[in-house]
């Protein structure tokens, strides 16, 4: 039974017994995410963790076509940031560069792309709707995949899939992502947030302290911190920062927003 239901800029929240369940509200942009979705996703994380009758967490995407588009590329051409004013150090959708140490599950219902699988993969368990796709198109537009997914991807499936994924920008079907072990279940369309919160529920009847303690260790997390993806957070941001520069990384979004194909100089 839903206890309670918030609604905000960005994302809704609601109770279901021990389970939040956390929606990124954009279904007119499908669900891509900017500095609105990041703060409301950020804050409604802070909420589920200091709430001690919290015990899981189920992030999803508001329809049944999109869990999440990844970043606003027209946001990103106008120049603006994508992160929670004054929390840049939360990540994208205030959520990929945090460590959570009670359970999250992502239920995917629809195409998660670029960002969207970044979030999909910052999440402990993932449960997928039939229709869902999961894919890193960034190099499709001169971009990087900086929110942990040029490095969560590799870690998580075979390497040489990881990097055709990566180097092709193609996206693959539910069915090859739980073949792989990229995701927990696949669920009837429509169905994915039920069945994450099923899921979830199955969770919370244990003791909280000691999943939570099990998280911890199996991530190696110290203080809040996965100290294991440290180097790999600072490689992102070098190579984002000189990509950033480049003709290319500006004529990607540019040709999105313009609805073109993007001409690449390499420079």
């Amino acid at each position: 039974m839903t206890e309670t239901t918030t609604t905000q800029a960005g994302a809704l929240v609601r109770r279901e017994g021990n389970v939040m369940v956390i929606t990124i509200n954009r279904p007119d942009a499908r669900n891509a995410v900017n500095s609105v979705v990041s703060e409301a996703v950020g804050e409604a994380l802070n909420e589920a963790t200091r709430d001690p009758d919290v015990r899981a967490i189920v992030i999803t995407g508001a329809g049944d076509k999109s869990f999440c588009a990844g970043a606003d590329l027209k946001a990103i051409s106008r120049g603006e940031s994508l992160y929670a004013p004054g929390h840049e150090d939360w990540g994208f959708a205030g959520f990929v560069n945090r460590f959570i140490d009670k359970p999250t599950i992502a239920a995917v219902n629809g195409t998660a792309l670029g960002g969207g699988t970044e979030l999909a993969l910052a999440a402990d368990l993932i449960v997928a709707s039939e229709n869902a796709t999961f894919g890193l198109p960034e190099v499709k537009r001169g971009l990087l995949a900086g929110a942990g997914g040029a490095f969560r991807l590799a870690a998580q499936i075979p390497r040489r899939l990881a990097m055709e994924m990566l180097f092709t920008g193609d996206p693959i079907t539910a069915a090859r992502a739980l073949e792989l072990g990229l995701i927990n279940q696949i669920a009837p369309e429509g169905g994915s947030v039920d069945a994450a919160i099923e899921l979830a529920q199955r969770i919370a009847v244990n003791a909280p302290l000691s999943v939570q303690a099990s998280k911890r260790i199996a991530f190696g997390a110290v203080d809040g911190v996965r100290t294991d993806e440290d180097a790999q957070w600072a490689l992102t941001a070098a190579e984002w920062a000189e990509l950033r520069k480049s003709e290319d990384a500006k004529e990607g979004p540019r040709a999105f927003a313009e609805k073109r194909e993007p001409k690449w100089q390499a420079r």
